[in-house]
């Protein structure tokens, strides 16, 4: 009798414990019900209808009819805009990618060596990615728009420079500064709080050692801060293969189609033309070239990323 009591006397707290628990994971799942509902109907449902509708030849105005993989075999085999359109995307992340990292990391290092006005060059910088892309799209549309100010500063430099927007191969470039403008401030308030977090015993310890300046960055600082940079390395990668905005305000995928992108090209196919099944296809081609190109940035990493501080 002694030994029921004394069992039960032990199962007691275990139980309630268990109820506790129970009590707290329905809680849990109550609080985080309106985000799951938002995600399964704005998120998880999107994806999986534009899956659908991929495979067929939905066009708005007509019922929708399953057509299998045509739409992907016209991609790959029949389309020959298709290409040109790739080719335009990669090009841009690629060239666009490069001067990111290179412009974002170069201010932050800058920044982060001065003794005086480091936040309101921080503030400066940072700015213009508050700045809504369609607005500041706009703006640089003005300048850089036959007889604007672009071109009143090649003249007044004597520089016999074609018009941005009206040359096939310098179109793209007005795309990539608009862009670099718009967003370089986000990578670089990244690297330098990256780069404040750095001991500054590793720097004083190399200085005494002879290390120049280049050598501390590039031996100390960069291996140190890499993981920050390869973050801000795929961010910018999956964001650039998703441009929009400025070609739709500053170009139009002109001229011909020399900045016509996924993105663009997908907003034409679905919205211009009500090609709804063939919009989806190329959605999900840019959704694959996403996932492979994030894949082979975290296959890389292992080779220039250092995560021991």
């Amino acid at each position: 009798m002694t030994e029921s009591i004394s069992t039960q006397a032990a199962v007691a707290p275990v139980r309630r414990r268990n109820r506790m628990s129970a009590h707290e994971t329905r809680m849990a799942f109550l609080f985080l019900l309106p985000s799951l509902l938002g995600f399964i109907a704005f998120m998880l449902f999107p994806i999986v209808a534009s899956l659908v509708i991929s495979f067929t030849n939905w066009q708005l105005i007509s019922a929708p009819s399953f057509i299998g993989f045509a739409n992907y075999q016209r991609l790959f085999t029949l389309d020959p805009a298709f290409y040109t359109v790739l080719g335009n995307t990669l090009f841009f992340t690629a060239e666009y990618l490069v001067l990111n990292i290179i412009v974002s990391l170069g201010l932050a290092v800058w920044i982060s060596g001065l003794k005086r006005g480091q936040r309101w060059f921080r503030v400066i910088f940072f700015l213009p990615t508050f700045t809504p892309s369609i607005a500041a799209s706009v703006v640089w549309l003005l300048i850089f728009t036959p007889g604007g100010f672009m071109d009143l500063v090649f003249q007044t430099l004597s520089l016999h420079v074609p018009n941005l927007l009206l040359d096939p191969r310098l179109a793209m470039q007005a795309v990539i500064i608009v862009t670099l403008w718009a967003n370089a401030g986000y990578n670089m308030v990244l690297f330098n709080a990256a780069l404040d977090l750095v001991p500054q015993s590793y720097l004083d310890a190399a200085k005494i050692d002879g290390a120049n300046a280049w050598d501390r960055f590039w031996k100390i600082r960069l291996p140190l801060i890499s993981p920050t940079v390869f973050f801000g390395t795929v961010m910018t990668a999956i964001t650039s293969l998703q441009v929009f905005d400025q070609i739709y305000v500053i170009t139009r995928g002109g001229p011909g189609s020399a900045t016509a992108t996924l993105g663009f090209a997908i907003y034409q196919n679905g919205f211009s033309n009500y090609q709804m099944g063939y919009a989806s296809a190329l959605a999900w081609v840019m959704f694959l070239i996403i996932m492979a190109l994030t894949a082979l940035q975290f296959w890389f990493q292992r080779k220039w990323v250092h995560y021991d501080s």
